[in-house]
């Protein structure tokens, strides 16, 4: 893979937020112990920071930065707003669960300081699949988490019973939430290494046929 599509096509593997950029980890260790949460966060998530940077990209460039990441968090508090309303909707009850970490996502990292620091400077195609790998990723993340803290902290998945012998109550705790992010990320960084190990060799091999 060049630089060009492991730059637009990071976020999921290459550069996950979460499990390698150590982002928005809050609502993944505090609310991500049942599907039902990972879902209106996935929900809540996806949409606050893909419209939030779309337009923020209006921005003028021009405008000293502690004015544009202002401007980007008061276009970010607005899309939250219609946001909520269809979250009610969708998943009655979740709020309420999800507490005061769901209003921090219209303040999420992507949006307050990746903007300037990376999107913003691609073109706007490139910006676009970036930015969409990059909440994949944490989509990903935060799907896998709810269903294994459900599952092995609850015995449910969706609230539907599921024959388990072993159940990890602490896993439905924050503490439990932060030690299966701690081994989610030792994992990824064991298989990005032994993919980067791989194309390393491939490289190589390739270099030398030549």
């Amino acid at each position: 893979m060049n630089n060009n599509k492991k730059q637009l096509l990071g976020g999921i593997l290459g550069d996950n937020i979460v499990l390698s950029g150590l982002m928005v980890i809050s609502p993944v260790i505090i609310c991500g112990d049942t599907l039902k949460n990972a879902e209106a966060l996935v929900y809540a998530f996806t949409a606050i920071t893909f419209l939030s940077v779309i337009i923020s990209s209006f921005v003028p460039r021009k405008l000293p930065y502690t004015v544009k990441v202002i401007l980007y968090a008061l276009i970010s508090a607005l899309v939250f707003i219609p946001v909520e309303l269809a979250t009610q909707e969708f998943f009655p009850g979740v709020i309420q669960r999800i507490g005061i970490y769901f209003p921090l996502l219209a303040v999420n990292s992507l949006i307050v300081f990746q903007t300037e620091a990376k999107f913003f400077r691609m073109k706007s195609l490139d910006m676009i699949i970036s930015l969409v790998f990059c909440i994949i990723g944490f989509d990903a993340v935060m799907l896998i988490t709810g269903v294994l803290r459900e599952l092995f902290a609850y015995g449910t998945i969706n609230n539907r019973i599921v024959d388990i012998n072993t159940l990890i109550s602490g896993l439905s705790q924050p503490f439990g939430g932060f030690v299966f992010l701690g081994l989610m990320c030792g994992a990824y960084r064991f298989i990005r290494g032994l993919v980067s190990k791989n194309n390393e060799v491939r490289s190589n091999a390739d270099v030398s046929d030549r």
